[in-house]
Formats: structure tokens, sequence, C-alpha cells
């Protein structure tokens, strides 16, 4: 079912996602995060964000789909905790851990297990679905997660990212060798298959820098600076270079995972500098490397 809706001046200048969720009280604000994520919400004809306020005479286009109501519930879920105060923690995320609810995983993530871990966590502080939730990290990446326990510390962190002054360090292993240094290639979603993301040239400025740590015939370890933090950046970016990570059952190369026994994306969120978000002192975590993507690495020191 499609909805039209032309904003007055009643509604002019309100966030998109509560606008909806008022003239729309049947569905949750979080639902309409999902249909504005998955580019069923048009405005003027074009894909906008949640953060989006539009202004009179726009024309809003809902197209509704046929997804459960979502909502987040405190679960107890072991976590791996690096580092945690009264503000915030940091955990290596395990591979198959979604970072908070969506359709196709509406429990057992790091949000639902964060409302269980920190019970003075406020959800109504936060985004629906997104309690303490700084930053992402794809389903099968490993690695470093940062969680924010108050308010406060979630706004500061959260202008850390968006200045680019958090440095965060990956380590891939990748099909082929990538040239070194910094690369820069726009992405956006796929035309075809929403669930992927591309280089293109009308993209969102995307840029990684690589480094080859090691390299043997057919594959190699690389670190990764990420500068930005666009969906599946490193991912796309590699495939890009034809260097898919291996294992990496989306953008990767489906006869090498087979051969190298790759069930998984070898990609791992190792390090991640940034400023304490209340008493600014600079902190530095790092990940331990999981013991399948240490087989790898071992193999390649070798060679």
């Amino acid at each position: 079912m499609t909805d039209t809706l032309l904003i007055s001046e009643k509604d002019s200048g309100v966030r998109i996602d509560r606008l909806l969720t008022q003239r729309f009280p049947e569905h949750s604000r979080s639902y309409f995060q999902y249909l504005i994520d998955q580019n069923h919400v048009l405005l003027n004809g074009h894909p906008i964000k949640k953060q989006c306020r539009p202004v009179i005479g726009d024309k809003i286009e809902i197209s509704f789909q046929l997804t459960p109501e979502l909502d987040v519930q405190p679960e107890e879920i072991s976590l791996d905790i690096l580092y945690e105060d009264e503000y915030l923690i940091v955990i290596n995320k395990p591979a198959g851990m979604v970072v908070h609810p969506a359709p196709g995983a509406p429990t057992g993530t790091f949000a639902n297990a964060l409302l269980y871990h920190c019970k003075q966590l406020n959800v109504e502080d936060f985004e629906p679905l997104r309690p303490g939730i700084v930053h992402r990290l794809d389903k099968d990446t490993t690695g470093v997660l940062v969680g924010a326990k108050t308010h406060a510390a979630h706004k500061k962190l959260i202008e850390q990212f968006s200045a680019r002054t958090v440095e965060k360090r990956y380590l891939a292993i990748c099909c082929g060798v990538p040239k070194e240094g910094e690369f820069s290639a726009p992405i956006k979603r796929h035309p075809v298959n929403r669930k992927q993301m591309t280089v293109s040239s009308d993209g969102k400025e995307a840029i990684s820098r690589f480094k080859i740590l090691h390299r043997r015939e057919g594959i190699s370890l690389v670190e990764v600076e990420l500068i930005t933090g666009r969906t599946h950046q490193i991912r796309v970016h590699l495939k890009h270079l034809n260097c898919p990570i291996l294992g990496d059952a989306t953008y990767g190369s489906t006869s090498l995972n087979q051969k190298y026994k790759a069930t998984r994306q070898m990609l791992h969120a190792h390090k991640i500098k940034f400023f304490h978000p209340i008493s600014n002192t600079p902190l530095e975590i790092v990940a331990p490397i999981p013991n399948e993507m240490k087989n790898f690495i071992e193999l390649l020191h070798r060679a």
C-alpha cells in the first residue's frame, strides 16, 4: 500500500519519522525508521534520512511494507567487555551479533544486551531500537564496538565520530593484493539489490587507507584505516579493487571462499582511538584477533 502526504504549515519542520508516527499512529516510530532506511519513504521523489525535516509544499510518498513491528527489550546476553566505566562500555563483538534490532534480527542484538547489562540506561534518551548505540559493525564483522550509558556520553561520542576524530583500524584478509595508500570512491545503495552497496560517482564520499602487512599467493593481510564510515565501506572498496574479503558471502569470491574454507568474512575491527566523552582523556582499545583469522595470519606470516 502506498500513501502520499503534502506538507502543510502545521507539519513543516517536524522530523520526518516523528511526523509519520503522528499521522499514522497505528505504526511505531521504529517502523517508519525502517521504511526510511530501506528507501520506502520518498521526499519529492528522492530517498531521505530520518533526520529530514520537510517544509511546506513538500510531497512525501510512503510505501508501506509488511514487516513485523520492532521493539527492543533487555536480554541476558554474555558480552566480552574490553573497557567499561559509568559512562561507556566497549566490547569485542562476536561474529553473528547484530548491533540493534531490525527485520530478520528482532532479538539477540548488542542493544538488547546493553539494556540488560546497563540497568540505568534510559531508552527514552535515545532513538528507538538504538539505546546507547554509537556506531555499527556488520553482523559478521568482529571487534571493537562502543556503547554509551548516558545521553551526555552518547552525544559527545557521536560528535567525535561525525567530526572524524575517531581513529578506526581494521584487519582484513582479502583475495589478491590491493594498492597501498589512500583510496577514495563514493558509495551508495545498489540500484537493484537494495541489501548491497556499490561504488558510484553520485554516491557519498568514502575514503579508506590500506597497508599490506603480509601476503602470500592469493591472499593478503591488510590493515585498513577508515576515514569515513559508510555502510559496508571496506567490503565494497576491496571488491571494487578486485580484492574482495575472504569469506564474504555478499561481496566475495565463492570459489576462493571454498578453496580456503572461509565460512565467514575475515574482517575485524582491531583498534579504536578516541577521547573519553566526559573526562576527555585519550583512550586506545584493542580487540583480540579471533582464532579463525589467526590461522590465516600465521600462515601468511610464515610465508
